[in-house]
């Protein structure tokens, strides 16, 4: 296929090796003034050095966007997805799909700004990602031309990259100390790692392959309380200190950290066809998750949060797929969203050695009635009320049963 006459591309850029040839290979292959965009996403590491990377590979000044996203991200994507206690297969709590939709929207954005007729990234053309940029690339802006580099070009090995890297003079920075050798993506809600012995989903993954959570067994021997206060089903406070949103995943994270919290090891069904085997460390939102269903447990209606529950799985899948813009997605979260106007109050819990335990949960809007639940003697409940219930209920299987006879 003829390669369509590109004049500006926006390329999501990191400023590692594989975007840094993929900036060269636009360059030369479309011969096109290529804008970066780089997202800091609270991934751990430092952004700005992008910039000159960029510089030194010829990209103006003014083609170069660095943007601190963390706030957004978590305000407008994270949250809105722990409303739903959104899990994807049962463990994922789809640290990687979530932050996508964000990334795609900036760059249609800087496109819009900047005049660009492209955008690029720098997902191969096995995985779900590619599917989940382009996905939110076409439907903000239907027009935008997607150019995909790992589905045009031959460099498909480690090796042919690096022949590339050298024979362009794209620098191949060491880090200190021993970077790891797996296929990583972070951001500030989860770390993932793909990869060499993680290819064979019979073989436990090295110990030193997490980077973020101490393991379980060498956690503090003394566990930790600690409070999340809840409104409108967002957190909003931390053992009773207001913060902002980025900020209380980013203490979450420490927790977490600290105490072995959330790591999985999962194999997923990826969108694309094929299974693939994961591992995630997901810290604080293993901690939000279990405090946001402790204070839904007593602040929610119990067909609406079974509802929820029974929703759930078509959200977190659309989410994975990559289908944060689509309609039926924004219908969803609307009425997730409706369920929690009156998601307030406290949650206490306990941290030990990769467990969060609710230990305590409260609110002003709370359904929970001692009066009624209580096993000792009330006023309100009349059990004897009971039998008609059971008999109303099992009026179908004493007609079947008759009629069995």
């Amino acid at each position: 296929m003829a390669k369509k006459e590109i004049k500006k591309a926006v390329l999501a850029y990191s400023g590692g090796l594989d975007t840094s040839i993929i900036l060269k290979w636009l360059q030369d292959e479309y011969n096109c003034e290529v804008v970066t965009f780089t997202a800091d996403l609270g991934q751990g590491e430092e952004v700005e050095p992008a910039r000159q990377k960029a510089l030194d590979m010829g990209i103006k000044p003014e083609n170069i966007f660095i943007l601190d996203l963390r706030e957004e991200f978590v305000k407008d994507f994270v949250f809105p997805m722990f409303r739903a206690n959104t899990i994807y297969e049962g463990e994922y709590l789809l640290g990687t799909s979530i932050a996508r939709p964000l990334i795609s929207k900036k760059q249609i954005e800087i496109a819009n700004e900047t005049g660009a007729d492209a955008v690029s990234h720098g997902a191969t053309g096995k995985g779900n990602d590619q599917v989940r940029f382009e996905l939110g690339y076409l439907s903000l802006n239907s027009d935008i031309a997607v150019i995909a580099p790992w589905r045009e070009w031959d460099l498909n090995s480690r090796e042919k990259l690096l022949s590339y890297a050298e024979m362009h003079g794209i620098k191949i920075e060491k880090k200190k100390g021993q970077a790891s050798p797996y296929s990583m993506d972070a951001n500030l809600l989860h770390i993932s790692y793909e990869g060499l012995v993680l290819e064979d989903p019979s073989k436990e993954p090295e110990e030193d392959m997490w980077l973020w959570t101490v393991s379980p067994e060498n956690a503090p021997d003394k566990a930790e309380y600690i409070s999340i206060e809840y409104k409108n089903g967002d957190p909003i406070a931390i053992n009773g200190e207001a913060m902002s949103p980025a900020t209380i995943l980013t203490k979450l994270n420490k927790y977490g950290n600290k105490h072995g919290i959330g790591r999985i090891d999962i194999v997923e069904n990826r969108y694309v066809g094929m299974k693939a085997r994961g591992c995630y460390e997901t810290p604080g939102g293993t901690i939000m998750l279990k405090a946001h269903r402790a204070i839904e447990s007593i602040t929610l209606d119990r067909e609406v949060a079974h509802l929820k529950d029974e929703l759930m799985p078509r959200y977190a899948k659309l989410i994975y797929n990559g289908y944060w813009w689509s309609p039926e997605r924004e219908m969803l979260q609307a009425s997730i969203d409706a369920t929690q106007e009156h998601v307030e109050g406290k949650v206490n819990l306990k941290l030990y050695k990769g467990n969060v335990m609710v230990v305590g949960r409260e609110s002003v809007k709370s359904l929970f009635s001692e009066a009624h639940s209580t096993f000792e003697e009330d006023d309100v409940y009349d059990q004897s009320d009971a039998e008609g219930f059971i008999k109303l209920n099992a009026l179908r299987f004493i007609i079947a049963g008759k009629n069995r006879n």
